[in-house]
């Protein structure tokens, strides 16, 4: 399978690139500096080069609050970006697969969401990755939109590595939120998820997030347990932590589509801790 990722230089892009290279995929990556998913004509030239038969889409705005401020341009590149992907997979006859989030749901619910599901988002952020899913599947429904929440991998910005960057500065406690509830997704079981659903050529809405749910607050005294910090997790409110943009309270993913979930958060953390650069207390 050739594959193209954009977005290649985050996280979740690292680890896919790699993954797919580990199941003898022929990949291509492309960072942010090397294509503008805004750019319609640097999309098309782009992916006319590289031939893919599936794109991956990890390329967004991922800055909650700061889309707050700036919806256009966070519309920019999940809405219109995804769009000129969409359109120039299908112009080449590949497949794209869209990455996007639990923020597409309002956090009301009391039992995990499912693909069928209803959206509502409550940010700007996640008005724009809804739109950036109609965009994705109104150019073609042999497309797929894949959810997930909670992202952590190694090499970027993410609740682990604050948590533990915090301990490692010498913190002996830290206020984490016990409202809101979600699926801590290591971005390394995701991507090998993401390569299966390209390889299948699977198309429409699928979530994919780590098996089992935590709050904030739980997911906190795991990371300080597993590496040995001795950190008191206090309890404290969204509503106490006032940000500019509203986080859903329930943020569960389930999946009425895939009956092989991802592995649980905890192995996710492991895994995680496992390469993390932040050396941690045994």
């Amino acid at each position: 399978m050739r594959l193209l990722v954009t977005g290649a230089g985050g996280m979740l892009g690292r680890d896919l690139v790699a993954a797919a290279h580990a199941h003898g995929h022929e990949c291509a990556g492309l960072e942010r500096q090397a294509l503008d998913v805004t750019d319609r004509r640097a999309v098309d030239a782009a992916v006319a080069d590289a031939a893919p038969e599936v794109i991956v889409n990890c390329a967004a705005w991922t800055d909650v609050d700061a889309a707050e401020a700036d919806e256009a341009a966070a519309l920019a590149v999940n809405g219109a970006g995804a769009g000129n992907l969409a359109r120039a997979a299908l112009a080449v006859g590949a497949q794209l697969v869209q990455v996007s989030t639990d923020y597409v749901f309002d956090g009301t619910a009391t039992r995990p969401y499912v693909e069928s599901d209803p959206t509502g988002p409550l940010s700007a952020y996640g008005r724009t990755k809804l739109a950036g899913e109609l965009a994705v599947l109104g150019a073609s429904p042999d497309h797929a939109v894949v959810r997930t929440a909670w992202l952590f991998g190694a090499g970027g910005a993410n609740f682990v590595a604050t948590m533990l960057a915090l301990a490692a500065a010498g913190r002996d406690e830290v206020a984490v939120v016990t409202d809101q509830i979600g699926c801590p997704t290591f971005t390394g079981h995701l991507a090998e998820k993401l390569i299966e659903i390209a390889a299948e050529r699977r198309a429409g809405i699928f979530h994919a997030a780590a098996a089992g749910h935590c709050s904030r607050h739980e997911f906190a005294q795991a990371i300080f347990a597993a590496t040995g910090y001795d950190v008191r997790v206090s309890a404290t409110t969204s509503a106490a932590q006032a940000r500019a943009a509203a986080r859903p309270a329930w943020s569960v993913l389930a999946s009425e589509r895939d009956p092989q979930p991802l592995p649980p958060w905890a192995d996710g953390l492991s895994a995680y801790l496992a390469l993390a650069p932040i050396a941690v207390q045994r």
